[in-house]
């Protein structure tokens, strides 16, 4: 049963902006730092960005830094990433997983993913 369910993408142009959520409607993950990974055809899966239990630190992979926003709610918990100024390198297919070891990898291969497609 997939316990992580992404949501939110879409086909948005170079430049635009997009905002994915991350939902764990078990709350079998709400006690774990959190990050979100993409997936290109023909490549291996790669971490984004990662947020701690508490929202006091990310980290971001160099390829999004400063265009990239993660971000909890844990009230709600979920997890968010707000994509700014996209580009066609970032079309992938997202998924947000929890954090085995700070501050990139993850618990297995994460839950369900959304697509993400960026026009030129």
């Amino acid at each position: 049963q997939v316990q992580l369910v992404a949501s939110g993408g879409g086909l948005v142009q170079a430049g635009g902006s997009l905002r994915l959520t991350c939902a764990d409607a078990g709350r079998t993950f709400s006690g774990y730092d959190k990050g979100w990974f993409r997936q290109a055809p023909g490549k291996e899966r790669e971490f984004v960005a990662s947020i701690t239990i508490d929202s006091q630190l990310t980290y971001y992979a160099d390829s999004v830094k400063g265009r990239f926003t993660i971000s909890r709610d844990n009230a709600k918990n979920t997890v968010s990433l707000q994509m700014d100024n996209v580009k066609p390198e970032d079309t992938a297919v997202y998924y947000c997983a929890a954090i085995k070891t700070w501050p990139q990898k993850p618990f297995g291969s994460g839950g369900q993913g959304t697509q993400v497609t960026v026009s030129s």
